[in-house]
Formats: C-alpha cells, structure tokens, sequence
C-alpha cells in the first residue's frame, strides 16, 4: 500500500513536470540590453524621480506607453495604454505646527501644566488624511496599545473605551508570540494587523480625531527617516477620505510625552502584550493646526496586453505587474546648489524596466491566456494604482488566474535560488518550484516576513480581491536578506543587504557597474512562471483556508 501510494505520487510529480515543461517552453529569453537601457533611462534625472503629479511622473507614463507601443503590446481596451487614476494630493505646509498640553488648568501650559511643542521631522511628522486646506484638532489624547480590533485573533483594544473624538497614540507591528500561544498573529511574521496602514483605517473607523504611530527601527522595520522623507513629500489618497490628522512620533518624543504625563510608555507597551490591555487616557490634550496644500491630480496606470491563443482560454489571464513612481523631486532650499532627486533606481525602476523587457519577450511567442503588462502609478503612496485597477479592472478579476508582481530587484548577479515568498498561499508555490528546476534553481528557504512585506507591494491589492499573487524574486526586504549568489556569496549579500541604506533616499542611483545578469535571471524566471500559469489546464487557486481563498469562493 505504501508502494502504490509513492508511486501515484511520484506520477503525478512527472506529469506535472511533463505539463510544466510543454507549458513553459514557449517563453522567450529575456534580452540584458533592453532592461538596462530602460533601467538607466528610468533612474535619470532627467526623469526627476518619477513623482505623482510631478513632470517626471508624466515623463515616465510617456516612455512606458510609447515603448508598449514600439515592442507590440496592445492595448487592452480601446486605443491607449493610458487607465485613468484621479487623485487627491496634499502637502503639510511649514505653517502647521503639533504641540502638547499635559496636565495643568484646561490642558494649558499654564500652572502645573507642561507644554512640548514637536518640531517637523526631528520629534514628529503629521499631515492630513483628509481634502481640507484647514485643518484643526484639539483633542484628549489615549494610549491604545496596538490599536488592533481582530475578533479572528480574540483580540480588542478598543474594548470599554470611548475613543471617538480623541487623539490614539498607538504602536505599530502587531503582539508578539508567547510560549503559550507561538501563533498568534503570524508568530513571528508580521500581519497585516501590524501594518501603519491598518492602524490608520482602524483609527478612522472607531471615529477619532487623528492617529499618531510611535517609531522604532525593529517596529517599523525601517529607519525614521523613511517616514520623514514620506509626510515631507506631497501625500496622496484615492477618495480623500482620511483621518483628520495622521502621522508618527519619534519614541524620544512619546517617552517625554507620557512620562509628561505620569505614565511609563515601556510599562504600557508591555501591558498591551496581553488581551486584558485596557486603552489608557492620559493626562493630556494635543493642538494640531495643520495648514495644507490641496489639489486633484491624474495620474495613469499604463497597460498592454499579449492576446492569448486559446480560442477559450484567451479569456483568462495573467497579470506581470511593476509600479513606475518613486519620491520624485523636491527643489533646491535657499543656498542650495541642486534639487533633490529621489531617483528611485532599484526602487523601482529595476521592476518596471525588466517588466518592459519580459513584454519584448513576451509578444514574440504569445500564451493560451492573455497576458497583462501593469505599470501601476502611485506605489509609493500606498499601493493607489493598483487599488485604482482593482476597483475597476480592465480585465474581469474572475478571470485572472493570478498577479506576479516585481518591486526592487536583484542587482549583484546570478543566484542558484529564487525567493517566492507569499507564493505558499496558493499554487503558485508548486508551479514556482518547478519552473526553478527547470532553469536549475530552488526555491529560497521560507523564512516569517518580519517586515510584512507581503503586505507592502502592488501584488497585495490583487490578493485583497482574492487573486493569486505575489512579489517574485529576491525581495531586498525578505526575512534575513541572504541569497546564495553564484559568485562571491558573501561580498555579494553584504551589498544586497547594504541597499537597505539607500531605500527611500535621494542616494537610491543608477550604477552602470551593476552587474545585472541576476536582474535578467529575476525577470526571466517571473515570465516563465506566468507562462506556466497562462498555459495551465485551470487557474490558480489559493490553498485551503487562506483569507484571500475565502475573498475569490
């Protein structure tokens, strides 16, 4: 009996191999020339970071679409590569100011009282979630633990508080495993409960006045100056709808702001480890005056397709996706000799420039199913392209077997595995392993996504709308950051890992040096793998139980 059972299974295991291999075959190769020509047109200057609503910005939709256009992608409906994407933008002006009254008569600075006033950048960053060029908060301000309202985790930290109307102070990631319970929330991995977006759309449905993340490196998994150089730039929204005031406060600043108050922020934290945190109203009230510049902006995904070959599976398809935008461009201070560039090369140019080259590959030798080109807009602002493409697709969402998604790619060469995480939430993992056999690589150890980096790129809105998906390859940002390189394993994961330095800051550049046969490996796996997807008998299906399965039943 044992016998027969590995027998079957080892049928089935050459079967698919068998399938996999006829799928496959057809995927053209991925040309090094192309990707680099568009990787370094891309990060140029020239381009000025490719803002949202910013020229470079527009710059960049132009180039995409007129090269769509030259390889033979088509359109995928009607006669433009353009999908409208109206946004809200604004920008905290240095006119605002965020203070703190604690203690004393009515809040005041007055007798008793302590007033720390915040300084932008150094101590907090705040803006708007909202449209208004006006913006006031006077507000009591609490303490609500992780701010996490999760009844599939028996989990509330809002419960007998009345938070409406108030300032939350709140941290961010999500409670930690215990002995007891080694799983709660992902273990060691972050959900999407420990995301500062969560906590954001939480604060506004209990309805309070604003929400302000305490930030520490291991929390955030980033340095502060990534949210500076974010609340610093002009901010964007799809509806306008936010909360009134949202930002972060530097852990100095909160430590002086509750020990203002009497209270210990590490004794709290600590107390808001367990399910019996009670949220915490401190002695406090916050006066925000937020003077903001506000204005409505286009911006565009750009789109082409490879029409599939499949009278009836043609239908179906699979979506390769890569933001274009970066940070964009800030001018030159007074005394200053030259603006600022967030040119954004591997963040994400690389991505969008191999996507260009996998498509010249692609419409040489089309698949059953269609294929869908995605260069969404506005990544960088929290993922609004693709949110924007997913609530009103161009392709029914039914009928898209899955989204492979490429952000901030390899650029140290070859490696002999392949990094697929998120891919074991549905069959993509299977299909992955094999096509890695198939270009004699392996699949990268599953290591907890203490970053959440699931949860951080464009794939994550597909997933959302209970579509297979995934970012592909090498993630700069995936668990413990080590690859095992072809050549020179230790020099080369020390420069992979050192790029964390240069994420999100002006120091992001093009280097000609760069060896990028790793990137062309990055790509060419990707296309494969989209090939095995268009070319299967069925579409991919999550695994049994996933939240996202739940989304597409």
């Amino acid at each position: 009996m044992n016998d027969f059972k590995i027998s079957v299974a080892a049928l089935r295991t050459a079967i698919a191999a068998f399938c996999l291999t006829a799928c496959a075959v057809h995927a053209q190769t991925v040309k090094e020339a192309p990707l680099r020509a568009h990787l370094a047109f891309l990060a140029d200057d020239l381009l000025e970071g490719r803002g949202t609503g910013q020229r470079g910005g527009d710059l960049a939709v132009r180039y995409l679409e007129t090269q769509a256009a030259a390889i033979g992608l088509q359109p995928v409906t009607g006669h433009t590569y353009r999908q409208s994407v109206v946004l809200t933008g604004v920008q905290t002006l240095p006119a605002s100011s965020l203070r703190f009254d604690v203690g004393g008569s009515g809040g005041s600075s007055g007798k008793g009282g302590t007033r720390i006033n915040t300084e932008f950048g150094t101590e907090a960053v705040y803006g708007t979630g909202g449209n208004q060029a006006e913006v006031s908060v006077n507000a009591p301000v609490m303490f609500v633990g992780y701010g996490i309202r999760a009844d599939d985790e028996r989990w509330n930290d809002y419960k007998n508080a009345d938070v409406k109307g108030k300032l939350l102070i709140m941290m961010v990631n999500d409670p930690q495993p215990t002995v007891a319970e080694p799983e709660r929330f992902g273990g060691k991995a972050l959900t999407y409960y420990g995301r500062w977006t969560y906590k954001y759309e939480q604060a506004l449905r209990e309805g309070a006045a604003g929400v302000l993340l305490i930030h520490t490196n291991s929390s955030a998994s980033y340095g502060w100056s990534v949210p500076v150089n974010s609340f610093s730039h002009e901010r964007f929204h799809l509806d306008g709808v936010g909360n009134a005031l949202e930002g972060w406060l530097h852990e100095n600043t909160a430590k002086a702001l509750f020990s203002a108050a009497g209270q210990d922020l590490d004794a709290l934290r600590a107390k808001a480890e367990s399910r019996d945190f009670q949220p915490v109203l401190l002695n406090a009230t916050v006066q925000a005056e937020l003077k903001v510049a506000v204005r409505k902006v286009e911006q565009f995904n750009v789109v082409g397709i490879v029409p599939g070959t499949d009278p009836k599976l043609k239908e179906e398809a699979v979506i390769y996706s890569a933001h274009w935008d970066h940070l964009g461009k800030v001018p030159a201070a007074s005394g200053e000799k030259a603006d600022h560039i967030w040119n954004g090369a591997i963040d994400n140019a690389s991505g969008a420039a191999s996507l260009m080259a996998m498509a010249q590959a692609a419409v040489a030798h089309p698949a059953r199913r269609s294929l869908i080109f995605l260069w969404p807009c506005a990544e960088e602002q929290y993922l609004l392209g693709s949110a924007a493409y997913v609530k009103n697709p161009l392709w029914p969402l039914a009928k898209t077997s899955a989204d492979l998604n490429l952000d901030s790619m390899n650029f140290v060469g070859k490696t002999r595995d392949i990094g697929v995480a998120g891919s074991e939430r549905s069959s993509l993992n299977a299909t992955a392993a094999l096509v890695a056999k198939q270009m004699g690589m392996h699949l990268a150890p599953q290591v907890p996504d203490l970053s959440g980096s699931y949860f951080r790129a464009d794939h994550f809105n597909f997933a959302r709308a209970g579509i297979p998906a995934f970012n592909v390859g090498s993630a700069v940002f995936s668990g413990d950051g080590h690859f095992e390189f072809e050549q020179n394993d230790a020099a080369s994961n020390a420069i992979m890992h050192g790029f964390t330095r240069h994420y999100h800051q002006e120091t992001d550049r093009y280097d000609p040096k760069w060896d990028l046969s790793g990137m062309v490996q990055q790509a060419q796996f990707t296309l494969n793998l989209g090939y095995a997807v268009a070319n299967a008998p069925r579409m991919a299906t999550w695994k049994a139980g996933d939240a996202f399965g739940k989304i597409r039943r």
